[in-house]
Protein backbone atom coordinates (compact mmCIF):
# COMPACT_ATOMS: atom_id res chain seq x y z
CA UNK A 1 0.00 0.00 0.00
CA UNK A 2 2.32 2.92 -0.90
CA UNK A 3 1.37 6.14 -0.12
CA UNK A 4 2.32 10.33 -1.28
CA UNK A 5 6.01 10.41 -1.21
CA UNK A 6 6.92 13.36 1.02
CA UNK A 7 10.29 14.06 2.78
CA UNK A 8 9.07 14.47 6.01
CA UNK A 9 11.75 12.69 8.54
CA UNK A 10 15.91 12.94 8.22
CA UNK A 11 18.17 10.08 8.65
CA UNK A 12 19.18 11.36 12.04
CA UNK A 13 15.37 11.94 12.69
CA UNK A 14 15.08 8.01 12.30
CA UNK A 15 18.20 7.06 13.75
CA UNK A 16 17.27 9.15 17.23
CA UNK A 17 13.50 7.82 17.03
CA UNK A 18 14.78 4.05 16.70
CA UNK A 19 17.44 4.34 19.41
CA UNK A 20 14.86 6.16 21.65
CA UNK A 21 12.57 2.75 21.11
CA UNK A 22 15.51 0.81 21.99
CA UNK A 23 17.60 2.48 24.64
CA UNK A 24 15.72 2.98 28.10
CA UNK A 25 18.16 3.50 31.11
CA UNK A 26 15.55 1.76 32.99
CA UNK A 27 16.78 -1.19 31.53
CA UNK A 28 20.57 -0.39 33.42
CA UNK A 29 19.99 -1.51 36.46
CA UNK A 30 18.78 -5.39 35.21
CA UNK A 31 22.30 -5.10 33.67
CA UNK A 32 24.30 -3.37 36.34
CA UNK A 33 22.53 -6.33 38.34
CA UNK A 34 24.72 -8.55 37.06
CA UNK A 35 27.96 -6.93 37.99
CA UNK A 36 31.03 -8.25 36.06
CA UNK A 37 28.93 -10.90 34.49
CA UNK A 38 26.95 -8.13 32.36
CA UNK A 39 29.67 -7.92 29.62
CA UNK A 40 28.98 -11.55 28.74
CA UNK A 41 25.00 -10.91 28.66
CA UNK A 42 25.95 -7.49 26.37
CA UNK A 43 28.06 -9.51 24.29
CA UNK A 44 25.69 -12.14 23.72
CA UNK A 45 22.83 -9.41 22.96
CA UNK A 46 25.05 -7.35 20.64
CA UNK A 47 26.35 -10.04 18.60
CA UNK A 48 23.59 -12.49 18.88
CA UNK A 49 20.94 -10.36 18.49
CA UNK A 50 21.41 -6.63 17.98
CA UNK A 51 23.63 -6.89 14.74
CA UNK A 52 21.48 -9.31 12.92
CA UNK A 53 18.67 -7.80 13.57
CA UNK A 54 20.08 -4.49 12.67
CA UNK A 55 21.63 -5.91 9.25
CA UNK A 56 18.36 -7.71 8.58
CA UNK A 57 16.14 -4.99 8.87
CA UNK A 58 18.29 -2.64 7.27
CA UNK A 59 17.96 -5.13 4.27
CA UNK A 60 14.23 -5.43 3.91
CA UNK A 61 13.52 -2.05 5.09
CA UNK A 62 15.28 -0.53 2.23
CA UNK A 63 13.87 -3.25 0.03
CA UNK A 64 10.33 -2.60 1.03
CA UNK A 65 10.89 1.38 2.06
CA UNK A 66 8.32 2.47 -0.61
CA UNK A 67 5.58 0.11 0.07
CA UNK A 68 5.90 0.73 3.76
CA UNK A 69 3.97 -1.48 6.67
CA UNK A 70 7.22 -2.69 8.28
CA UNK A 71 7.70 -6.37 9.56
CA UNK A 72 3.70 -6.68 7.93
CA UNK A 73 4.88 -6.04 4.69
CA UNK A 74 7.88 -8.46 5.11
CA UNK A 75 6.68 -11.42 6.51
CA UNK A 76 3.57 -10.93 4.04
CA UNK A 77 6.03 -10.58 1.05
CA UNK A 78 7.48 -13.86 2.40
CA UNK A 79 4.57 -16.25 3.71
CA UNK A 80 1.28 -14.12 2.98
CA UNK A 81 -1.15 -12.10 4.66
CA UNK A 82 -2.00 -14.02 7.45
CA UNK A 83 1.87 -14.16 8.93
CA UNK A 84 2.31 -10.83 7.98
CA UNK A 85 -0.53 -10.19 10.49
CA UNK A 86 0.91 -12.55 13.35
CA UNK A 87 3.80 -10.74 13.04
CA UNK A 88 2.65 -6.93 13.25
CA UNK A 89 0.16 -8.66 15.83
CA UNK A 90 3.56 -9.26 17.84
CA UNK A 91 5.19 -6.30 17.65
CA UNK A 92 2.39 -4.47 18.41
CA UNK A 93 1.06 -6.50 21.45
CA UNK A 94 4.07 -7.08 23.07
CA UNK A 95 5.04 -3.06 23.01
CA UNK A 96 1.16 -2.68 24.76
CA UNK A 97 2.54 -5.33 27.64
CA UNK A 98 6.13 -3.36 27.41
CA UNK A 99 4.42 0.05 28.50
CA UNK A 100 3.87 -0.13 32.37
CA UNK A 101 7.10 -1.36 32.90
CA UNK A 102 8.67 1.34 31.17
CA UNK A 103 6.39 3.90 32.95
CA UNK A 104 7.13 2.23 35.91
CA UNK A 105 10.79 3.54 35.89
CA UNK A 106 9.34 6.94 35.17
CA UNK A 107 6.79 6.47 38.12
CA UNK A 108 10.16 6.04 40.56
CA UNK A 109 11.97 8.91 38.57
CA UNK A 110 9.00 10.65 39.63
CA UNK A 111 9.25 9.98 43.18
CA UNK A 112 12.65 11.03 43.89
CA UNK A 113 11.50 14.22 41.57
CA UNK A 114 9.27 14.75 44.63
CA UNK A 115 11.57 13.67 47.57
CA UNK A 116 9.37 10.66 48.35
CA UNK A 117 11.44 7.53 46.87
CA UNK A 118 9.76 5.11 49.35
CA UNK A 119 6.67 6.15 46.55
CA UNK A 120 8.38 3.80 44.06
CA UNK A 121 7.67 0.76 45.85
CA UNK A 122 3.75 1.80 46.15
CA UNK A 123 2.04 -0.22 43.86
CA UNK A 124 -1.05 2.08 43.98
CA UNK A 125 1.46 5.30 43.08
CA UNK A 126 2.97 2.95 40.07
CA UNK A 127 -0.33 1.89 38.56
CA UNK A 128 -2.08 5.37 38.77
CA UNK A 129 0.98 7.07 37.10
CA UNK A 130 1.56 4.81 34.29
CA UNK A 131 -2.56 5.14 33.83
CA UNK A 132 -1.95 8.83 33.43
CA UNK A 133 1.25 9.22 31.53
CA UNK A 134 0.32 6.54 29.31
CA UNK A 135 -2.58 8.53 27.85
CA UNK A 136 -1.05 11.81 27.95
CA UNK A 137 1.47 10.52 25.65
CA UNK A 138 -1.29 9.05 23.72
CA UNK A 139 -2.60 12.74 23.75
CA UNK A 140 0.40 14.03 21.93
CA UNK A 141 0.91 11.19 19.59
CA UNK A 142 -2.45 12.21 18.00
CA UNK A 143 -0.76 15.17 16.88
CA UNK A 144 1.15 13.93 13.91
CA UNK A 145 4.41 12.01 13.27
CA UNK A 146 6.21 15.59 12.87
CA UNK A 147 5.41 16.15 16.87
CA UNK A 148 6.54 12.62 17.75
CA UNK A 149 9.74 13.38 15.80
CA UNK A 150 10.21 15.99 17.63
CA UNK A 151 9.49 15.08 20.92
CA UNK A 152 10.74 11.39 21.18
CA UNK A 153 14.59 13.10 19.27
CA UNK A 154 14.80 15.82 22.47
CA UNK A 155 13.59 13.14 25.31
CA UNK A 156 16.17 10.73 23.99
CA UNK A 157 19.17 13.72 23.80
CA UNK A 158 17.91 15.22 27.23
CA UNK A 159 16.33 12.07 29.00
CA UNK A 160 18.42 9.52 28.22
CA UNK A 161 21.80 10.53 26.93
CA UNK A 162 22.56 13.02 28.95
CA UNK A 163 21.70 11.25 31.87
CA UNK A 164 23.47 8.20 31.10
CA UNK A 165 26.91 10.70 29.84
CA UNK A 166 26.61 12.23 33.44
CA UNK A 167 26.33 9.21 35.25
CA UNK A 168 29.51 7.59 33.38
CA UNK A 169 31.48 10.75 34.19
CA UNK A 170 30.21 10.75 37.67
CA UNK A 171 31.43 7.33 38.01
CA UNK A 172 34.87 8.23 36.56
CA UNK A 173 35.24 10.92 39.23
CA UNK A 174 34.44 8.23 41.44
CA UNK A 175 36.55 6.30 41.08
CA UNK A 176 39.35 8.66 40.49
CA UNK A 177 38.72 9.37 44.10
CA UNK A 178 39.78 6.52 45.46
CA UNK A 179 35.80 5.15 46.35
CA UNK A 180 35.55 1.16 46.36
CA UNK A 181 34.04 -0.27 42.44
CA UNK A 182 31.30 -2.28 43.79
CA UNK A 183 31.37 -4.79 41.25
CA UNK A 184 34.83 -5.47 41.78
CA UNK A 185 34.26 -5.91 45.76
CA UNK A 186 31.01 -8.21 45.99
CA UNK A 187 29.85 -9.23 49.50
CA UNK A 188 28.56 -12.36 50.56
CA UNK A 189 25.11 -11.03 50.64
CA UNK A 190 24.83 -10.84 47.02
CA UNK A 191 23.77 -13.39 44.45
CA UNK A 192 25.69 -16.39 43.57
CA UNK A 193 25.26 -15.87 39.95
CA UNK A 194 27.68 -12.86 40.65
CA UNK A 195 29.89 -13.73 43.15
CA UNK A 196 31.77 -17.23 44.62
CA UNK A 197 33.08 -17.78 47.97
CA UNK A 198 37.00 -18.56 47.97
CA UNK A 199 39.10 -18.55 51.50
CA UNK A 200 36.04 -16.92 53.47
CA UNK A 201 35.84 -14.07 50.68
CA UNK A 202 33.38 -13.06 48.22
CA UNK A 203 35.30 -12.76 44.93
CA UNK A 204 33.27 -11.19 41.65
CA UNK A 205 32.62 -13.63 38.79
CA UNK A 206 33.66 -12.84 35.22
CA UNK A 207 30.96 -15.67 33.67
CA UNK A 208 27.33 -16.57 35.35
CA UNK A 209 27.23 -18.90 37.19
CA UNK A 210 24.65 -21.47 35.43
CA UNK A 211 22.84 -24.01 37.48
CA UNK A 212 19.63 -23.97 35.68
CA UNK A 213 18.18 -21.52 33.14
CA UNK A 214 16.53 -19.83 35.97
CA UNK A 215 20.02 -18.31 36.60
CA UNK A 216 20.38 -16.93 33.28
CA UNK A 217 16.57 -15.75 32.98
CA UNK A 218 17.71 -11.78 32.95
CA UNK A 219 19.13 -12.84 29.90
CA UNK A 220 15.67 -12.81 27.79
CA UNK A 221 15.09 -9.09 29.60
CA UNK A 222 18.37 -8.02 28.72
CA UNK A 223 17.32 -9.28 24.92
CA UNK A 224 14.07 -7.43 25.56
CA UNK A 225 16.27 -4.12 25.51
CA UNK A 226 17.91 -4.57 22.95
CA UNK A 227 15.01 -5.38 20.73
CA UNK A 228 13.26 -2.66 18.29
CA UNK A 229 15.90 -1.47 15.76
CA UNK A 230 13.16 -2.56 13.28
CA UNK A 231 9.91 -0.84 14.95
CA UNK A 232 10.42 2.94 12.61
CA UNK A 233 10.47 0.62 9.74
CA UNK A 234 7.10 1.74 9.00
CA UNK A 235 8.52 5.38 8.63
CA UNK A 236 11.16 4.34 5.86
CA UNK A 237 8.56 5.58 3.47
CA UNK A 238 8.43 9.01 4.66
CA UNK A 239 12.06 9.76 3.95
CA UNK A 240 13.01 11.74 1.33
CA UNK A 241 15.52 7.94 -0.05
CA UNK A 242 14.58 5.64 1.96
CA UNK A 243 16.73 3.36 0.33
CA UNK A 244 19.82 5.07 1.18
CA UNK A 245 18.93 6.63 4.42
CA UNK A 246 16.92 3.66 6.61
CA UNK A 247 20.43 1.13 6.63
CA UNK A 248 22.16 4.77 7.49
CA UNK A 249 19.94 5.64 10.31
CA UNK A 250 20.16 1.83 11.80
CA UNK A 251 23.93 2.07 11.75
CA UNK A 252 23.78 5.26 13.92
CA UNK A 253 21.40 3.71 16.40
CA UNK A 254 22.83 0.78 16.69
CA UNK A 255 26.11 2.03 17.31
CA UNK A 256 24.00 4.34 19.87
CA UNK A 257 22.45 1.53 21.63
CA UNK A 258 25.56 -0.49 22.23
CA UNK A 259 27.55 2.39 23.53
CA UNK A 260 24.91 3.52 26.26
CA UNK A 261 24.08 0.67 27.58
CA UNK A 262 27.34 -1.10 28.31
CA UNK A 263 28.87 2.47 29.49
CA UNK A 264 26.24 3.29 31.64
CA UNK A 265 25.52 0.01 33.14
CA UNK A 266 29.42 -0.68 34.13
CA UNK A 267 28.59 3.03 36.11
CA UNK A 268 25.84 1.77 38.11
CA UNK A 269 27.50 -1.04 39.00
CA UNK A 270 30.28 0.60 39.58
CA UNK A 271 28.60 2.85 42.31
CA UNK A 272 26.05 0.37 43.70
CA UNK A 273 26.41 -3.09 44.91
CA UNK A 274 24.45 -5.73 43.64
CA UNK A 275 22.23 -6.27 46.72
CA UNK A 276 21.19 -2.23 46.67
CA UNK A 277 20.08 -2.80 42.71
CA UNK A 278 16.28 -2.31 42.28
CA UNK A 279 14.99 -2.95 38.89
CA UNK A 280 12.77 0.27 38.66
CA UNK A 281 14.71 2.28 40.75
CA UNK A 282 17.82 1.12 40.62
CA UNK A 283 19.29 4.33 38.40
CA UNK A 284 17.83 6.78 40.42
CA UNK A 285 19.26 5.65 43.93
CA UNK A 286 22.60 5.32 41.94
CA UNK A 287 22.89 8.79 40.93
CA UNK A 288 21.61 10.02 44.78
CA UNK A 289 23.96 8.15 46.44
CA UNK A 290 26.90 10.02 43.88
CA UNK A 291 25.00 13.19 44.51
CA UNK A 292 25.12 12.74 47.90
CA UNK A 293 28.81 12.18 48.07
CA UNK A 294 30.26 15.15 46.17
CA UNK A 295 27.50 17.24 48.16
CA UNK A 296 25.05 18.29 45.37
CA UNK A 297 21.75 16.35 46.15
CA UNK A 298 20.04 19.13 44.93
CA UNK A 299 20.95 17.84 41.75
CA UNK A 300 18.78 14.38 42.40
CA UNK A 301 15.16 16.15 41.28
CA UNK A 302 16.53 17.89 38.40
CA UNK A 303 18.27 14.39 36.85
CA UNK A 304 14.99 11.85 38.20
CA UNK A 305 12.91 14.12 35.94
CA UNK A 306 15.15 14.29 32.86
CA UNK A 307 15.23 10.17 33.41
CA UNK A 308 11.25 10.27 33.76
CA UNK A 309 10.92 12.44 30.49
CA UNK A 310 12.87 10.30 29.01
CA UNK A 311 11.35 7.36 29.60
CA UNK A 312 8.11 9.08 28.71
CA UNK A 313 9.75 9.97 25.52
CA UNK A 314 10.18 6.08 24.56
CA UNK A 315 6.76 4.75 25.07
CA UNK A 316 5.73 7.93 22.70
CA UNK A 317 8.22 6.71 20.11
CA UNK A 318 6.63 3.25 20.29
CA UNK A 319 2.85 4.39 20.02
CA UNK A 320 3.81 5.51 16.71
CA UNK A 321 5.52 2.69 15.76
CA UNK A 322 3.89 -0.99 16.00
CA UNK A 323 0.66 0.37 16.07
CA UNK A 324 1.51 2.29 12.90
CA UNK A 325 1.85 -1.23 11.37
CA UNK A 326 -1.41 -2.47 12.29
CA UNK A 327 -3.68 0.32 10.80
CA UNK A 328 -1.75 -1.57 7.79
CA UNK A 329 -3.94 -4.51 8.14
CA UNK A 330 -6.73 -2.92 8.84
CA UNK A 331 -6.40 -1.16 5.38
CA UNK A 332 -6.15 -4.61 3.93
CA UNK A 333 -8.76 -6.19 5.31
CA UNK A 334 -7.04 -8.43 7.76
CA UNK A 335 -9.25 -6.74 11.21
CA UNK A 336 -12.41 -5.18 11.30
CA UNK A 337 -12.18 -1.74 9.05
CA UNK A 338 -13.50 0.17 12.03
CA UNK A 339 -10.10 -0.02 13.24
CA UNK A 340 -8.74 1.55 10.33
CA UNK A 341 -10.44 5.20 11.71
CA UNK A 342 -7.83 7.82 11.60
CA UNK A 343 -7.79 11.68 12.86
CA UNK A 344 -7.03 14.53 10.65
CA UNK A 345 -3.17 13.91 11.22
CA UNK A 346 -3.57 10.65 9.79
CA UNK A 347 -3.46 9.02 13.10
CA UNK A 348 -4.86 5.58 14.08
CA UNK A 349 -7.10 6.69 16.22
CA UNK A 350 -9.37 3.82 16.78
CA UNK A 351 -5.99 1.35 17.46
CA UNK A 352 -4.63 3.85 20.22
CA UNK A 353 -8.25 3.83 21.92
CA UNK A 354 -8.29 0.05 22.20
CA UNK A 355 -4.14 -0.14 23.00
CA UNK A 356 -5.01 2.59 25.70
CA UNK A 357 -7.56 0.22 27.43
CA UNK A 358 -5.36 -3.21 27.18
CA UNK A 359 -2.23 -1.14 28.74
CA UNK A 360 -4.97 0.53 31.96
CA UNK A 361 -5.96 -3.20 32.59
CA UNK A 362 -2.12 -4.35 32.44
CA UNK A 363 -1.12 -1.49 34.86
CA UNK A 364 -3.68 -2.62 37.13
CA UNK A 365 -0.80 -5.61 38.14
CA UNK A 366 0.80 -3.07 40.07
CA UNK A 367 -2.14 -2.82 42.59
CA UNK A 368 -1.99 -6.45 43.25
CA UNK A 369 1.27 -7.65 43.12
CA UNK A 370 2.90 -7.40 46.61
CA UNK A 371 6.47 -6.95 44.91
CA UNK A 372 6.77 -4.27 42.29
CA UNK A 373 9.51 -5.81 41.05
CA UNK A 374 8.15 -9.06 40.31
CA UNK A 375 5.41 -7.58 38.85
CA UNK A 376 7.99 -5.20 36.37
CA UNK A 377 9.58 -7.94 35.29
CA UNK A 378 6.52 -10.77 35.44
CA UNK A 379 5.28 -8.41 32.68
CA UNK A 380 8.77 -7.66 31.00
CA UNK A 381 8.72 -11.46 30.45
CA UNK A 382 5.51 -11.76 28.59
CA UNK A 383 6.61 -8.77 26.68
CA UNK A 384 10.38 -11.45 25.77
CA UNK A 385 8.26 -14.23 24.59
CA UNK A 386 5.55 -12.54 22.37
CA UNK A 387 8.69 -9.98 20.86
CA UNK A 388 10.92 -12.62 20.26
CA UNK A 389 8.22 -15.29 18.26
CA UNK A 390 8.06 -12.22 15.88
CA UNK A 391 11.80 -11.87 15.29
CA UNK A 392 11.94 -15.61 14.25
CA UNK A 393 9.02 -15.10 12.07
CA UNK A 394 11.02 -11.81 10.43
CA UNK A 395 14.40 -13.81 10.31
CA UNK A 396 12.61 -16.79 8.38
CA UNK A 397 11.20 -14.12 5.94
CA UNK A 398 14.13 -12.46 5.01
CA UNK A 399 15.49 -16.20 4.46
CA UNK A 400 12.62 -17.01 2.31
CA UNK A 401 12.77 -13.75 0.19
CA UNK A 402 16.34 -14.21 -0.97
CA UNK A 403 14.70 -17.37 -2.93
CA UNK A 404 11.28 -16.05 -3.60
CA UNK A 405 12.26 -12.49 -4.30
CA UNK A 406 16.03 -12.47 -6.08
CA UNK A 407 15.41 -9.87 -8.23
CA UNK A 408 14.22 -7.32 -5.56
CA UNK A 409 15.84 -4.36 -5.76
CA UNK A 410 17.76 -4.32 -2.28
CA UNK A 411 19.67 -0.86 -1.52
CA UNK A 412 21.33 -2.87 1.20
CA UNK A 413 21.83 -6.86 1.67
CA UNK A 414 23.17 -8.93 4.14
CA UNK A 415 26.85 -9.41 2.98
CA UNK A 416 27.96 -12.81 1.70
CA UNK A 417 25.12 -13.58 -0.64
CA UNK A 418 22.60 -16.12 0.32
CA UNK A 419 24.80 -18.05 2.47
CA UNK A 420 25.73 -14.25 4.47
CA UNK A 421 21.80 -14.07 5.27
CA UNK A 422 21.59 -17.86 6.51
CA UNK A 423 24.55 -17.10 9.01
CA UNK A 424 23.03 -13.66 10.08
CA UNK A 425 19.75 -14.75 9.98
CA UNK A 426 20.25 -18.10 11.50
CA UNK A 427 22.05 -16.78 14.33
CA UNK A 428 19.69 -14.62 14.70
CA UNK A 429 17.02 -16.84 15.18
CA UNK A 430 19.19 -19.45 17.37
CA UNK A 431 19.90 -16.80 19.42
CA UNK A 432 15.89 -15.42 20.00
CA UNK A 433 14.86 -18.99 20.38
CA UNK A 434 17.19 -19.84 23.22
CA UNK A 435 15.98 -16.41 24.92
CA UNK A 436 12.30 -17.81 24.50
CA UNK A 437 13.13 -20.62 26.40
CA UNK A 438 14.79 -19.17 28.99
CA UNK A 439 12.03 -16.16 29.55
CA UNK A 440 9.76 -18.81 31.03
CA UNK A 441 12.24 -19.42 33.83
CA UNK A 442 11.60 -17.55 37.20
CA UNK A 443 14.93 -15.79 37.65
CA UNK A 444 16.80 -16.88 40.74
CA UNK A 445 17.35 -13.25 41.30
CA UNK A 446 13.84 -12.30 42.46
CA UNK A 447 11.61 -13.08 45.20
CA UNK A 448 9.07 -14.51 42.54
CA UNK A 449 7.06 -15.99 45.37
CA UNK A 450 5.27 -19.25 43.86
CA UNK A 451 7.65 -20.40 40.45
CA UNK A 452 4.81 -22.66 39.16
CA UNK A 453 2.65 -19.67 39.21
CA UNK A 454 5.10 -17.06 37.37
CA UNK A 455 5.47 -19.88 34.71
CA UNK A 456 1.45 -20.33 34.22
CA UNK A 457 0.88 -16.36 34.04
CA UNK A 458 3.78 -16.19 31.23
CA UNK A 459 2.70 -19.24 29.42
CA UNK A 460 -0.87 -18.05 29.41
CA UNK A 461 -0.18 -14.20 28.14
CA UNK A 462 2.07 -16.23 25.61
CA UNK A 463 -0.26 -18.30 24.63
CA UNK A 464 -3.76 -16.10 24.98
CA UNK A 465 -1.87 -12.88 22.88
CA UNK A 466 -0.48 -14.98 20.20
CA UNK A 467 -3.32 -17.19 19.70
CA UNK A 468 -5.64 -14.21 19.56
CA UNK A 469 -4.07 -12.96 15.82
CA UNK A 470 -4.69 -16.60 14.46
CA UNK A 471 -8.23 -16.77 15.98
CA UNK A 472 -9.12 -13.28 14.50
CA UNK A 473 -7.56 -14.65 11.00
CA UNK A 474 -9.73 -17.55 11.50
CA UNK A 475 -13.14 -15.16 12.15
CA UNK A 476 -11.91 -13.14 9.70
CA UNK A 477 -15.48 -11.86 7.47
CA UNK A 478 -14.72 -11.11 3.82
CA UNK A 479 -16.68 -8.23 4.17
CA UNK A 480 -13.61 -6.52 5.93
CA UNK A 481 -11.66 -6.85 2.82
CA UNK A 482 -14.88 -5.32 0.65
CA UNK A 483 -15.23 -2.64 2.73
CA UNK A 484 -13.77 0.85 2.34
CA UNK A 485 -11.42 1.81 5.17
CA UNK A 486 -11.44 5.56 5.95
CA UNK A 487 -9.21 7.69 3.96
CA UNK A 488 -5.58 8.29 5.84
CA UNK A 489 -5.45 12.43 5.73
CA UNK A 490 -1.71 13.01 4.62
CA UNK A 491 -0.73 15.75 6.72
CA UNK A 492 1.04 19.01 5.58
CA UNK A 493 4.51 18.04 7.93
CA UNK A 494 7.68 20.87 8.04
CA UNK A 495 10.76 19.15 5.82
CA UNK A 496 13.22 17.19 7.00
CA UNK A 497 16.32 18.88 9.52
Amino acid sequence: MAQSKLAVVSTFSIAMMTAAAVVSLRGLPMMAKEQLTLFVYIAFATFIFLIPAALVSAELGGAFGEKGGGVYTWVKEAFGARWGFVAIWLQWIQNVVWYPTVLAFSAAAIAYVVGKPELANNGTYVGIFCIAAYWVATAITLRGVSAIARVTSWAFLAGTVLPGVVIMILAVIWIAQGNPIALLHPVATDSTSVMSMAGGHAHPRYFPNVTGLGDIAFLAGIILLFAGVEVHAVHANEMSDPKRQFPVAMLIASVAVILLFTLGSFAVATVLPDAQINLQEGLMKAFQQIFARFGIDWATPIICLLLAFGGIGGVMSWISGPSRGLLWTAQEGEIPPILARTNKNGVQISILIVQGAIVTILSLAYFVMADVSVAFFLLSAVTITLYLIMYMLMYAAAIRLRYSQPELKRSYRVPGGTTGMWVVAGVGFAGVAFSFLVGFFPPTQLPVGSPSLYVWLVVGGTVVFTGLPLLIGMLKQSSWRSASPPKAFVPKLPKAA
